[in-house]
């Protein structure tokens, strides 16, 4: 018996996989895998990877020693690369990087279906990739696999138990009891999928990881997934260059040469790539100093030119243009049966020009996942009842995602199919002036509840709309019946300073409310 490795896997992460399956030629690739953790608890569980003796049909555990690390399941390699959670392989996914073909999900046999494990579920099926469920604590009294398999199914995942074709794995991560079988699984299916790469050729991949070291400069864990790098090679990565200094692999060992599905760890770049960037091996600086210049190029380009993400208002004329066949649509909400109700409403007015499809339906506030999901996806956010966090607004601005707000179903059922149409023209549009935070409440007599507020940004007019914010989830629309500075009637007020406010109608105000102030323009295209 070889030793047992213990790897915890933290909440939400995300683990990069490439699997050399037996009995295939040489230049068969590796396949390209996820295990997407899920605890809700936010506990460390351990996976723990055992190895059986090599007579038996061995399970080979490699020594981790640069945030990657490689398992021999039989005749097959599969190589774990670290990544910090389902929003980094989206970030990643969204710069161009497809480091995955299997997503393997880890869900818990004694919790069911968590809001984390949905939106999990959701990412790996925007990316189009085979999912593997791995059911974790199969060890404990409670748990009920029976359960798990059948809130599956309420997200489309269909296990081989239930007459699907998803595997369905019991596992304890504690035990380490069915492990052997998940990755003899996993070896199993990049067999079947015969993912193939040509190891002779320049190297290509994509970046794992990057950062500054102050004694080595620029250090990077790349993923070689065609082709094989050689020491000495000239690089490109993103807009980073360089030629191939010292190249280690997972155990810290000096290489010449990294194959495909290798992970290794490179020095020798000008400059910190990015998470997702491509790298590729060229003939030599010269060309490489050229390349990069042309991405830089390219992606001002990119910003400022006629090219733009799919909204509502350019829908038409990209279907036109047979650009489109697919609206794909972020959809959160306050609720969860909102959520499935706008949902099921969207997809029902797809046609024979374009489909419909809602890849993510989930409660609470627009977050940067759910940004970074559109952003890589090329899809819209519909948000109900909800708004965008700080965060999140930011990433939308950046990448240019279409975030739109409704508090009617049907407006926004109506804005779809009127934009499939071509017939969307839209009178008014809101303009976001600021934001208050309320510090405090006060009931007056003859007067109403008083919120004293401070304008955290740009300002609030006398004749603002204002929007009442709680925890990211819109609890009411209201106009403004009194806004003072002190005693005195204000006009406006503006950024950093107090002010009191009185709505119109609503008085159920609470201390920490965000009070979103705006008006409604009218515009012409």
């Amino acid at each position: 018996m070889y030793p047992i490795l213990e790897k915890r896997l933290l909440a939400e992460g995300i683990w990069l996989m490439k699997v050399l399956a037996p009995r295939v030629a040489r230049s068969a690739q590796p396949g390209q895998f996820v295990i997407v953790r899920v605890d809700e608890h936010g506990e460390r569980i351990p996976l723990t990877i055992s190895d059986f003796d090599a007579a038996e049909g061995s399970v080979t555990i490699v020594t981790q020693a640069i945030g990657a690390y490689q398992v021999k399941v039989n005749d097959s390699l599969i190589t774990f690369l670290d990544t910090p959670g389902h929003e980094a392989f989206t970030s990643m996914r969204a710069r161009g990087a497809n480091m995955t073909d299997i997503a393997v999900l880890v869900v818990a046999a004694d919790d069911g279906i968590m809001p984390q494990t949905v939106e999990s579920i959701n990412h790996a099926k925007a990316a189009n990739v085979k999912l593997i469920v791995a059911m974790n604590k199969m060890d404990k009294p409670t748990a009920n696999p029976e359960r798990v398999m059948e809130g599956l199914t309420k997200y489309g995942i269909i296990t081989e138990d239930w007459g699907g074709d998803v595997a369905c794995i019991p596992v304890s991560a504690l035990t380490g009891m069915g492990i052997n079988d998940l990755l003899e699984r996993i070896a199993l299916e990049a067999e079947v999928m015969e993912l193939k790469a040509n190891p002779n050729r320049r190297a290509k991949g994509a970046v794992v990881e990057a950062r500054l070291d102050k004694g080595q400069g620029p250090i990077a864990t790349i993923l070689v997934q065609n082709g094989t790098l050689h020491s000495g090679d000239v690089i490109i990565a993103g807009t980073a260059v360089g030629r191939v200094r010292t190249m280690r692999s997972d155990k810290g060992v000096l290489l010449n040469d990294a194959g495909p599905s290798t992970p290794v760890e490179i020095t020798g770049l000008t400059a910190v790539p990015e998470a997702g960037d491509l790298f590729e091996a060229v003939e030599d600086e010269r060309l490489a100093r050229e390349l990069a210049e042309q991405r830089v190029a390219a992606a001002k380009e990119k910003q400022f030119s006629s090219f733009q993400k799919v909204t509502l208002d350019n829908l038409f004329s990209q279907m036109a243009q047979n650009d489109m066949k697919e609206l794909a649509i972020v959809v959160k909400a306050d609720v969860q049966g909102s959520a499935e109700a706008v949902k099921q409403s969207l997809e029902k007015i797809s046609n024979e020009e374009v489909r419909v499809r809602v890849i993510h339906a989930g409660v609470g506030a627009i977050s940067k996942s759910d940004v970074d999901l559109a952003d890589a996806s090329n899809a819209i956010i519909i948000g109900f009842n909800v708004r965008p966090d700080n965060v999140a607004k930011e990433e939308a601005a950046a990448t240019k995602v279409e975030m739109r707000m409704y508090r009617v179903i049907y407006d926004a059922i109506n804005d779809v199919t009127d934009a499939m149409k071509g017939m969307l023209a839209p009178k008014f549009r809101e303009v976001s002036l600021g934001e208050l935070q309320v510090r405090q409440v006060y009931k007056i007599s003859n007067v109403g509840t008083v919120a004293g507020c401070r304008v955290t940004s740009g300002k609030i007019t006398r004749d603002s709309k204002v929007r009442v914010v709680r925890d990211g989830i819109v609890i009411t629309e209201d106009e403004i019946a009194s806004l003072k500075r002190f005693k005195d009637d204000a006009k406006e007020v503006a950024e950093g300073y107090e002010c009191g406010v009185t709505l119109a109608k609503f008085a159920d105000v609470k201390e920490g409310d965000v009070y979103e102030a705006f008006k409604m323009e009218e515009y012409r295209d």
